[in-house]
């Protein structure tokens, strides 16, 4: 019988090692940063011919838990509030927007079931649907519990994803304020992903970024706002106001009501607001 060698099967071992991790591509550095935080809340800028391009243009598969939908349901409530001009489904039927809703197999989010699968899940659905050219995933409460190297983790499987796919738009995500205030962890999270973002000039939607702000612009990063827009008004510690009740009492008419999974109706207003921003600059919008 022949036998088969300590080195060669040493050698076989690390060839499979090797083959079994994560190769990590070259950072693609984009042409200009994307960063669509508060500033793109306001609908009224972005002209009818850049929706109506985005949804001549554009093809997304959104991946999402009950914190992302605040985007959808939120673009769902704008359909009844500002007109069909801002419908979207699976398909475009009826010149809509194609958005395919959770189109995804084998994850939920970006942290669930663990915080690698969304990527492979992403290229089984784009090896088969070659047609889409957006693909946009959201956190949970992932990023709260997240060190450096869960980050690094979902920033490289990102830009593979880039370098592989390159005809596609791969959206970045903030995970969702979650009253720690600015010296959190999740702040100090949120921050290295923006950072990256700026820096290799990537397409960032800042969920964060968007809770932090009122429509008139008023900041509250500073008082340890929550998902629920509860915040600190007199700077004791305690959670004693809600900056999107406030608004939504002072602004009758100027809101829409829709579901906000964990939230107030204007979070996913300004959501969808901001989606919407995204996906005209994705279309050619030059922005604000």
């Amino acid at each position: 019988m022949k036998r088969i060698s300590f080195f060669a099967i040493l050698a076989a071992a690390v060839i499979l090692f090797v083959v079994s991790c994560q190769v990590n591509h070259p950072i693609v550095i984009g042409e200009t940063a994307i960063i669509v935080d508060h500033r793109y809340t306001n609908l009224s800028e972005i002209s009818e011919q850049w929706i109506k391009q985005a949804k001549s243009n554009l093809c997304i598969a959104y991946g999402h838990t009950s914190h992302g939908s605040q985007l959808t349901t939120g673009m769902t409530g704008l359909i009844s509030f500002k007109g069909e001009l801002y419908a979207y489904n699976g398909t475009g039927a009826d010149s809509a927007l194609v958005l395919r809703d959770n189109p995804f197999s084998g994850a939920s989010d970006l942290g669930n079931p663990n915080r690698t699968v969304w990527a492979t899940s992403t290229r089984n659905y784009l090896d088969d649907h070659p047609e889409v050219n957006v693909i946009i995933w959201s956190w949970c409460g992932q990023v709260s519990s997240a060190d450096s190297s869960d980050i690094v983790t979902y920033l490289d499987l990102m830009n593979n994803l880039e370098y592989d796919y390159p005809d596609v738009h791969f959206v970045y995500m903030t995970g969702h304020v979650d009253g720690t205030g600015l010296d959190g962890n999740l702040h100090i999270r949120n921050e290295q992903i923006r950072q990256y973002c700026i820096t290799n000039k990537k397409i960032l939607y800042d969920y964060a970024d968007i809770e932090m702000y009122n429509p008139d612009g008023t900041y509250f990063g500073d008082k340890i706002p929550n998902d629920n827009c509860d915040y600190d008004s007199d700077a004791d510690g305690t959670r004693d106001a809600n900056w999107a009740i406030e608004w939504q009492d002072a602004h009758p008419g100027e809101w829409y009501d829709c579901s906000s999974a964990h939230s107030q109706p204007l979070n996913a207003n300004q959501k969808a607001y901001a989606a919407w921003s995204l996906w005209a600059i994705l279309a050619g919008w030059g922005g604000v």
